[in-house]
């Protein structure tokens, strides 16, 4: 039973989770991007041309003009950092929501929120830079938004609309409540925003009010990021025919709904039955398992399945 004590909580969530992708990307672009300058700074180029060539193609421009030329880095923009500290700061945000946010709903909502939430901020950094008089004469010397701030405001906001008493830390005084994580996350973010910087400002209160709609859509039973689930499984589908996804009849999925039972029947403790449960915890979460689903687990924990 160890094995499911360890794919249960591990380190960065579950198990070839969302989380530990975001991870990956973002750290892959920062590596990336240093290597690249530190071969223009051996071949004595200068700094300029770094950032004109290189850093540009990455980062998203306040200029409706120049955006035009490179539309693609609404989306690299996002995954884009250059410091060393912002890159540890932003992963350690997304680590703590995104952690909390795959255990309340499994491992399909996290890349929906960050994405949503990184193209409305994007929209509104280029909005409130361009339509604003005091900002868009300047607009040319504004400075290029990069970094997945925005989306972890979306991603932040959306865990606690989720779950506001959600207990982080249960050993000090019984839990700090996630609400108050987001506080200090927010007067962190626009404390290091600073002066002259309207437009991420905007960005990341747009990106914020995103995930707050998300959950609320959600609640009522819209998920707007299904149909990203749907297009990458038609993609796994199409390069990996062998593990075709199944998508299950309504009465399949309707039939632990009822609340009578003509008889209790106890399942056979199976492996097979394990890594079905497990798989469903990774893909909607704990809480959206069955009684009978959740008693067998305890079953198979203490009988070391």
């Amino acid at each position: 039973m160890s094995e499911y004590k360890q794919r249960r909580i591990p380190l960065l969530g579950q198990d070839s989770n969302a989380l530990t992708w975001l991870i990956i990307i973002n750290a892959s672009v920062f590596i990336i991007l240093n290597f690249l300058k530190i071969v223009y700074s051996l071949s004595d180029i200068p700094d300029e041309l770094f950032q004109r060539q290189i850093l540009n193609w990455y980062t998203l421009p306040a200029s409706l003009e120049k955006l035009s030329v490179r539309p693609w880095v609404i989306f690299s923009s996002f995954f884009t950092h250059f410091s060393v500290f912002s890159l540890i700061g932003s992963l350690l945000w997304l680590w703590s929501f995104g952690y909390i946010l795959q255990d309340l709903t499994g491992n399909q909502k996290l890349i929906p929120i960050y994405i949503y939430g990184g193209v409305v901020g994007a929209f509104f950094f280029v909005f409130t830079n361009n339509i604003f008089p005091a900002l868009a004469k300047n607009i040319d010397d504004m400075p290029d938004m990069m970094g997945a701030s925005a989306c972890i405001m979306a991603v932040a906001v959306a865990t606690t609309t989720l779950s506001p008493d959600y207990r982080i830390f249960p050993l000090i005084n019984g839990g700090i409540p996630l609400w108050v994580l987001t506080i200090v996350f927010v007067a962190v973010d626009f404390a290091s925003i600073g002066n002259g910087k309207a437009g991420i400002g905007m960005a990341h209160l747009a990106a914020g009010g995103m995930g707050f709609f998300y959950v609320k859509q959600l609640q009522k039973g819209n998920d707007l990021g299904a149909w990203m689930i749907s297009f990458w499984q038609w993609l796994d589908d199409l390069f990996n025919p062998e593990k075709k996804h199944t998508v299950k009849k309504e009465k399949d999925r309707l039939f632990y709904k009822t609340n009578s039972k003509p008889f209790v029947k106890t399942p056979n403790l199976t492996q097979q039955k394990l890594d079905e449960i497990l798989d469903k915890i990774n893909r909607e979460g704990y809480h959206f398992l069955t009684n009978e689903e959740k008693e067998f687990l305890k079953r198979a924990s203490k009988e070391e399945l």
